[in-house]
Parts: structure tokens; sequence; C-alpha cells
């Protein structure tokens, strides 16, 4: 059924208001006749996420997706944005994932209080994340440097980082970039020094699985190729149980009819990394076939 107002459910934080102002302003360049509202949604996650943090009980990623979700399916909201990196491998019953538009730049960053780069920094120099893929990849790079913890919203961090015992930080570069921050980057990342988190920079857009009036709206601004490489460094993700305090990561690559797929696992302290390279057709399978490449190398060192 065709609606004349469409309501865009989303988390309260800066970035993820962002987002939706971003996925708002494609939708309404298209659909100009339809009113797009955003409606800020409260989650668990945001009230109380430090009760959660060590429930095993509980996948913290739906931590902030649940009560976005509620309101779906309860038709309060008519889609959701979330990061795609924080949904869950599977989308509640009668829910999907109904657009992936244009990926944001999935590298990590380094933002530093002295504008050095991460091998510019003194020996002992304090570097913030509470990544344990951040933690690996950086101690790899530098093992003389101390890293501690962090949390809180990019700009919370960037606080601590100017207030607290930092010398730098590590973000995603598309968070940055989406709340308008990009300035404050140091360093990009490669992927050969740091290896993203599976999707990291792809946008979810979800909706109800039976309302083919938004479905089809969200068709409009559906990136394919992106949707494509999501969907292998996804299930790479879920092959190794990737979550909050997974220490694993990947990046897929469409090159002409061929897509590349590196990742990385650590294990027991160890980084373990693959790569792999197939037709586009072989979807899935190529993540599949670079975790029995890593688990081969984990079984070698045992």
């Amino acid at each position: 059924m065709k609606k004349n107002k469409v309501v865009i459910g989303t988390r309260g934080s800066l970035l993820a208001v962002a987002q939706s102002k971003h996925v708002r302003s494609m939708l309404q360049e298209i659909y100009p006749e339809i009113e797009f509202e955003i409606k800020e949604i409260v989650t668990t996650g945001d009230v109380d996420l430090r009760t959660n943090w060590n429930n095993s009980d509980t996948s913290l990623k739906s931590l902030f997706t649940k009560e976005i979700e509620k309101e779906l399916l309860d038709g309060t909201i008519h889609l959701a944005v979330h990061s795609m990196k924080d949904m869950p491998a599977e989308s509640p019953a009668g829910l999907i994932c109904g657009s992936i538009p244009e990926r944001e730049d999935y590298r990590d960053v380094v933002v530093s209080k002295s504008n050095l780069k991460l091998s510019e920094l003194p020996e002992g120099s304090v570097v913030g994340t509470s990544s344990l893929r951040r933690t690996m990849a950086v101690k790899e790079m530098r093992p003389d440097l101390v890293i501690e913890p962090i949390r809180g919203n990019i700009h919370t961090r960037l606080r601590k980082l100017k207030e607290e015992n930092f010398d730098a930080i590590v973000l995603a570069a598309a968070g940055l970039k989406r709340v308008g921050l990009e300035n404050e980057i140091t360093q990009y990342l490669e992927t050969h020094e740091m290896m993203p988190a599976p999707a990291q920079g792809a946008l979810c857009i979800q909706c109800k699985e039976d309302d083919l009036f938004i479905r089809e709206i969200l068709s409009s601004i559906t990136e394919k190729e992106v949707e494509e490489v999501v969907e292998i460094e996804r299930e790479f993700s879920r092959i190794f149980d990737g979550g909050c305090h997974t220490p694993m990561g990947c990046s897929a690559e469409i090159i002409g009819d061929e897509i590349c797929l590196k990742g990385m696992y650590c294990h027991e302290e160890v980084v373990y990394k693959g790569e792999v390279t197939g037709k586009r057709e072989e979807g899935k399978s190529l993540a599949q076939k670079l975790a029995g490449i890593i688990r081969g190398q984990i079984d070698e060192q045992r």
C-alpha cells in the first residue's frame, strides 16, 4: 500500500542520526512527494550496556537493535537504518534487510593527539581501543605501544583523547566521515595493516518482509555490488562466530568478474591471515574456502 509519510527509525546517537539523515536525503531526492520523518529510539545498549557486557546469554549486537525491530514489527516505524556491522546474523521473523546502499570508507584510522602516525609514536605511547581486532593489529605493528580500553561514541572518544592519558585512538573512518569529522583523521590504515570488521562502513536498511511498498522504494537506493561483498564478509564473520568480542576481520573486493577476499582471525594471541580469489558467482563459498585455509593454519600450530 502506498504511503504519503514514511517513518525512519534510528538510535539516537549522533552517528546513527547522521546515517539516517543520509538515507532520508537519498530517498527524498527520488520520492519528493513522500514525507520522510526520522524517529529516534532508545535501545537497551544505549541505556545500560555495561550491565550486559559479559552476559553470554545475550547478543551484544541485539542490544542495539531489538527495540527498533519491535517498532518495525508493530508498524510505528516503516524502516530502520542500522550500521551493518552491528546487525546480528539473522533478523527476527517478519523482518528483512530491505536495502544496502552505497558504502562509506571501510578502513580504520588513527587519530593522534600530536598528529603522529602509528609508526611515529614514541615507545610506550598509549593507544585507545576496546576492539580485540584492532588491538591485535596494533600489537603486530607496534608491540612497544600500550593498549588501553576506551569506550563511548565518536565524540566521547575524541574528548577522552584530548583530556585523558591517550596519545592516539583507533576508530572507523566511516563514522568520522559521516558526522563530518574527517579532518580529525591522522592516518588511514590499509587492509594489510589493519583488517576492517566485516561490513564496516555499510548500512542495513531494515523493513517488514511483507511491506512491498517500502521494499520497492528501498530498491531504488540499493547498491548490488555492495550487497554482494557484504554478504561474503558477513558469511566469513558467521563462520567464526563474529561478534563484538571476536578478534577477526575481512575485506572483499570485486575485481572484474572476480572477488578477492582477505581475512584474519586471532586464536590464542596468534594472528592468522589468508586470501582467496574466485568467480563472483561463487559468493559465500569463497568465505567458506578462506575460513578453511585459516583453520588449517591454526591446526598446523597445534
